[in-house]
Formats: C-alpha cells, structure tokens, sequence
C-alpha cells in the first residue's frame, strides 16, 4: 500500500489537494543529526515552479512533528507534513465525469466507486513523491556515512539522447556533481537538446517523456538474496511507485537480448586492491539478486505526462457517450527533470533497508 522497507521504514500519506501531505520514517538511529541544508537541497530539485515545470509553487518545507529532540533523532519514528497551499481544485471538475487518457481517473473511479479524490490526481499524483524525496534524502545522508553514493542523469529526451554513465566506472564525484545542475546530463549539449526539446512541447501544449540512469557507488558485495527478494526485485517494485515511471532495465537491460554470452559476460578480475571486481560492468552490479560490489546501474522509462493541453479523445461515465477533453490546469510538459530526485530517492530508500546502518 504507502508503506516501503523493514528496518528503515517510510509510509506516506495525503492527496495532492489535501490540506497536507507527509509520511513516518521509521529506522532512523537515535542520535543523528539531520542535514537540514542538504535535505533542503534534494527536495528543490523535485519542487515545482521551475523552468519549464508547471508553474504551480509549492515551498516543500516539511514541518517535523516528532521523532526529533534537542537537535537529534530520538529514537522514535519521526512524522512530518509538507502543507499543500497554492491548489486549483475547481481545474479538476470536468476530470470527475471524463477521465484523462493514460491517467488514473478512470482506474481509480472504478476501484473506489467514484469516491476517489480527482482534485491534482488525489493520491496518484507525483506530488507525493514529495515525502519520498524527504525521506530519501535523509537515507542518502545515512548512505553517506557509509560512503555509499547515489546519482542519476537525464538520459533522453524524446528521441534526445545523451551519454550513459561509464558503468565500470562511475564514480562518487561523477554523481555528487549531477546534484548542483537544474538538468542533469552528462554532456553540455544534450542539456541544451533537451531544454529547447521540452519548450517546443510545451508551446505546442503537449508532453514529452524520457529515461533517467540511477547509478549507486560503494555498494558492498553480498547485499540482497535470490527469488522474492533480489536487488532488483526490490528496486522495481519501488521505483514503480513513482507515477509515471513505465520500465526498468538494469545493467545492459534489454540490450542484452541481442548479445551473445561472449559479448555479454563480464570478466572477474583482481583489482590492484586485491578485492574481486569485473572488467565490464554489464551485470549492473547485481548478479542473482546480489550486489557484487560493481557500481549499481539502471535506466528508468517515464512516460508523457497524461495532461495535456490539445483536444483527446474520452468518454463521459455519467451519459455514457464519447466526448472530446481539453485539460485546463498547470501541468509540466515533461515530468522527467523533476522525477529524477524521485529515482534517487527511492533508490536510496531501498538501500538504507538493506544495509546495516547501526544504532549511533
């Protein structure tokens, strides 16, 4: 349901008009001091109100009502709200009646009897990875402390593409540095691509989507188990709580596919630090749902985003008829900078309930 991890533990709750939104994190060791300007930073890469975002502003400044005393955790589970104030629920009134292609109004009317709240997609908005992101960026921090390292980049754009991260390679410099720039991409000029991209878009009153690569470095080797509860089986059921996210493909993902076993295999090698390593890094540091000390590499698929401005087909559930819909709204032309954080966070999320982090 809107509860993830064991050890370190997050629910969220709220709907995207709702007075407010938060969650409880559970896991947190008693005594640590909490970075409020790095947690600051994580949670205005996923705000909204930037370019070429919607334009509705929301300050994201979670108020933390338990969980923390004199400056440090407690021990306790830590609760926070992130009030929602700039809301348009009225944009939402026809929605009620005909629902969105490729959104979750017709879904969600039908499970919930029409009870379901369609003001800015209720509980199906990506305003609840607000929350995640909180929670995320406090595991990245804790992550940190056991030099783990989490980044991500925008890989494309619509037919946009920029480079991938070297997978054998990656370094904890190479994602600290993604974290400072508004859209993270490993070339300079695919950043321009995809910015000039998404204006044209947007003007046009369409959407566009695109992938972002997640990689995390400093992993230890052993971390995870077969069957039910693999790296990835973990990761993707997630990640796929992020609304919009489509696919998964980890290491060389799907391109694997079209490979032969000698073109695909990586070879295991001694590194100069005398610990076991691969030459190639194909496997995505995961080999039999187990972490094998290699850098941690996916992709994510983010589709369009559903609102748009031009005129779609749908139907109205109270005359039972087709109609045509024309969504009014502040919506983004393309989701995937700010659902970037998201991926991070998560990522982070599903590590932290991995890895031992001890009590302090």
């Amino acid at each position: 349901m809107f509860s993830i991890g064991n050890k370190f533990r997050l629910t969220v709750f709220g709907q995207s008009h709702s007075a407010a939104i938060g969650g409880v994190i559970e896991g947190i060791p008693a005594g640590t001091v909490l970075d409020e300007d790095a947690i600051a930073r994580f949670m205005a890469r996923r705000a909204p109100g930037q370019a070429l975002t919607t334009p509705r502003r929301e300050n994201d400044r979670p108020q933390i009502l338990s969980g923390v005393a004199d400056g440090r955790t407690c021990g306790a589970p830590l609760a926070f709200t992130i009030e929602n104030t700039n809301i348009r629920s009225h944009d939402y009134e026809r929605i009620r009646d005909v629902p969105r292609p490729m959104h979750s109004d017709y879904a969600a009317a039908i499970k919930f009897g029409g009870a379901n709240d369609i003001r800015g997609g209720g509980q199906f908005s990506g305003r609840l990875t607000a929350p995640i992101c909180f929670a995320g960026a406090i595991a990245a921090q804790l992550l940190a402390d056991r030099q783990v390292t989490i980044g991500a980049h925008i890989s494309s754009i619509g037919s946009v593409e920029d480079s991938r991260f070297d997978p054998a390679g990656v370094c904890a410099a190479d994602l600290r540095a993604l974290s400072g720039m508004e859209f993270p991409a490993l070339s300079d000029e695919a950043g321009r691509a995809f910015r000039k991209l998404i204006a044209e878009v947007r003007d046009a009153g369409d959407s566009v989507g695109g992938t972002v690569e997640c990689a995390a470095v400093g992993v230890p080797a052993g971390i995870g188990d077969p069957m039910f509860s693999g790296i990835e089986n973990l990761l993707a059921r997630a990640l796929f709580a992020i609304p919009a996210i489509k696919g998964v493909e980890f290491g060389a993902g799907f391109e694997a596919a079209r490979l032969r076993g000698s073109d695909h295999n990586d070879p295991f090698e001694m590194a100069a630090d005398g610990s076991v390593r691969t030459r190639t890094n194909r496997h995505g540091g995961i080999l039999g749902g187990i972490t094998t000390g290699m850098p941690l590499v996916f992709r994510v698929a983010i589709k369009p985003t559903p609102s748009i401005a031009l005129e779609q087909d749908s139907v109205s559930l109270s005359e039972r008829r087709n109609v045509r819909l024309a969504i009014e709204g502040r919506h983004d032309p393309c989701i995937v900078p700010r659902a970037l954080p998201a991926v991070e966070a998560v990522t982070a999320l599903v590590l932290a309930d991995l890895i031992a982090i001890p009590a302090r």
